[in-house]
């Protein structure tokens, strides 16, 4: 599959200049910009090379913890179905939990209800440590 690096960097290079990025919680899911990556890591799509993600962690007002979401009920060990978001099922990619800069994020999309959370941080906990 071609993937499209150089389209990407340019929208990187603008995603870098940005000065005021925007502030995110844990539980919210954001679109953000994952962009093109290699080989299996989650890529954005569309023009603006983005995915929803869920914040799971901030460790300052620039940089959080955040797994990718896919827009299909997936069931297993690396998955974890959050329902439906903005209409459309979501599930986390466990596998995918990335460190992600705020300059990343585009649009606030929802914010997942405390026990969807907890049992989101449960299943991720069951996947790293067994």
């Amino acid at each position: 599959m071609e993937k499209a690096f150089d389209a990407w960097n340019t929208e990187k290079k603008m995603i870098h200049q940005q000065e005021l990025p925007p502030f995110c919680y844990p539980r919210e899911v954001w679109w953000c910009a994952l962009g093109v990556n290699v080989g299996d890591e989650q890529d954005g799509t569309g023009k603006n090379f983005d995915r929803p993600i869920v914040v799971v962690r901030g460790f300052n007002e620039r940089i959080f913890l955040g797994i990718a979401l896919t827009g299909k009920k997936k069931v297993g060990d690396y998955y974890f179905y959050l329902g439906k978001i903005a209409d459309r099922d979501a599930s986390a990619v466990l596998s995918q939990m990335r460190l992600i800069d705020s300059k990343r994020l585009v649009k606030k999309i929802a914010v997942l209800d405390k026990i969807t959370f907890e049992n989101l941080q449960e299943a991720l906990k069951k996947m790293l440590f067994g």
